[in-house]
């Protein structure tokens, strides 16, 4: 049982080690590619309005009381030409959402505003069947995606649309921006990740040359692209990173733009952070599954490009090996003090710290970019982040299993609030689940177990695991914490749901 310990330990930390090269690779391409970014960004020449493209702006809705007029009021102040703009409401919704959005809708049609409220018959493939349903009469030749909790910048399609005049560029993507990054802690840390990935990941990729993805939102597509990498499918749930890769292996090329940025709103309950997390690392081991050896058959695709494809697929699966890694540190305490003739073995481990500094020169260039005023506050939020993934390690590897295991689950939305300052409520939020389930109880419990190795360190003297175990009990005692208490904040009052859903509508 040791020598299984001991083994589990050192694959898992291995393993983690041979995906942080991957991203040092990415932090090594961005950083030697800056001037080559910003050539490319100054070379894309403006459009004069009677060259520019239609486009059809698509916004997939589904039961968005807080936010939906947010979001049409900010897209129809998109500074485009009226007559080569048109919006369509894609609207799955079930309740109070479907009369707001036809008074919306209403209004802005008589200001002249080419503007459709679509409702589908039946909301089969969720988002996915929602944004093809709208792709069948889209009048654009490019089309731009917001989810209802993004607010983009009035002159959004000025800036992404000259890139079409590459006739193989299929998606140009934006960076997300946070509108309520200073609403708590939980989206303070998501911010700190999140502009990780569309720093580093994403820009790296781009300029590499490597597979990208679309990020669902905040971007625009060429409508041809779409049909030609055969359309929005509903069998993972991520279906923006299905799309990308599979028209990018079509040949199609994906542009971004770090220098755009495009404001959402970031989940403030722990079950909203929750339900996002499990449809993002569910439906990228479903993507793994369904495209990876696909991406080893295509050919003309270099040995970088699936080798960066593979760590891109199946890097949900990191999240299995911090929980294994996490889970068997604390008998290696115990083993270690057991066996001091064993001492080389821990110190070839040890070696394989090196994931450390990666991790924080992945998250902390980007910080450093973008934080104006105390960057000091990465020695605080670097590891309050990493608490919270390995808090959230549980519930993430239980959607990864899922997701290899080709078991369906719906399509869970992501609440959203319309919060932004501290001071904002969001307890009348009806659409928050408050349950409190096994899982939330088994994170308490896990907390515990590491609270369990602290003692144990005190125990056998050995304090090289202190700061690991701090951070894990931490995180799963945060998640539980979090989950415990959104729980307990019952909505102040209940809407009464609209009429059943009908078909499309003007």
């Amino acid at each position: 049982m040791e020598i299984l310990v001991l083994i589990l330990y050192g694959l898992a930390l291995l393993l983690l080690f041979l995906y942080n090269c991957g991203q040092l690779s990415l932090i090594i391409v961005y950083l030697r590619t800056e001037r080559k970014r910003k050539a490319a960004v100054a070379a894309v020449a403006q459009m004069s309005p009677h060259t520019l493209p239609r486009v059809t702006v698509q916004l997939p809705v589904y039961n968005e009381l807080y936010v939906v007029e947010r979001l049409i009021d900010a897209v129809a102040l998109l500074n485009y030409p009226r007559e080569k703009l048109d919006i369509q409401l894609l609207d799955d919704s079930s309740d109070e959402t479907v009369a707001i959005i036809a008074a919306k809708v209403a209004r802005y049609k008589r200001q002249g505003l080419d503007i459709e409220h679509v409702r589908r018959p039946e909301r089969v493939g969720f988002k996915a069947g929602a944004l093809a349903y709208g792709l069948e009469f889209a009048k654009g030749e490019f089309i731009a995606i917001f989810d209802a909790d993004f607010v983009p910048d009035p002159d959004f399609l000025l800036k992404t649309i000259p890139h079409f005049s590459d006739p193989k560029v299929a998606i140009v993507q934006t960076r997300w921006e946070h509108l309520n990054e200073d609403f708590s802690l939980i989206t303070q840390l998501q911010a700190f990740g999140l502009n990780a990935h569309f720093t580093i990941e994403q820009s790296g990729r781009y300029a590499g040359g490597f597979l990208a993805n679309f990020n669902g939102t905040g971007g625009v597509w060429r409508k041809v692209a779409i049909a030609d990498a055969g359309g929005w499918q509903s069998d993972t749930l991520t279906e923006d990173l299905d799309l990308s890769y599979r028209a990018q292996l079509r040949g199609w090329k994906f542009v971004y733009r770090e220098d755009i940025g495009s404001p959402a709103e970031l989940p403030v309950a722990m079950n909203a952070l929750k339900s996002q997390q499990y449809r993002w690392m569910k439906g990228a081991a479903e993507c793994a599954r369904k495209l990876f050896v696909k991406v080893l058959r295509t050919p003309g695709v270099s040995l970088s490009v699936k080798i960066h494809a593979f760590y891109h697929l199946f890097s949900s699966a990191t999240f299995i090996l911090v929980l294994v890694l996490g889970l068997m540190s604390v008998p290696l305490i115990y083993i270690r003090s057991r066996h001091p003739e064993w001492e080389w073995v821990f110190f070839v481990i040890n070696l394989f710290q090196l994931n450390l500094l990666i991790l924080i020169t992945f998250y902390g260039i980007p910080f450093w970019l973008l934080e104006k005023e105390n960057k000091a506050k990465l020695a605080w939020y670097f590891p309050m982040y990493s608490s919270l993934m390995m808090g959230l390690s549980l519930h993430n590897t239980i959607a990864v299993i899922e997701g290899y295991m080709g078991r369906k689950t719906p399509f869970v939305r992501t609440p959203k609030f319309n919060v932004t300052a501290s001071t904002d409520s969001w307890n009348a939020n009806k659409y928050v689940s408050r349950q409190l389930g096994w899982l939330a109880i088994a994170e308490g419990l896990l907390a515990l177990y590491f609270l369990g190795g602290l003692v144990l360190a005190f125990y056998v003297h050995d304090f090289r695991m202190f700061f690991l175990h701090i951070m894990l009990m931490v995180g799963f005692g945060m998640v539980f914490v979090y989950s415990l208490v959104h729980a307990g904040q019952r909505p102040a009052s209940r809407q009464t749901a609209s009429p059943p859903l009908r078909s499309v509508s003007a």
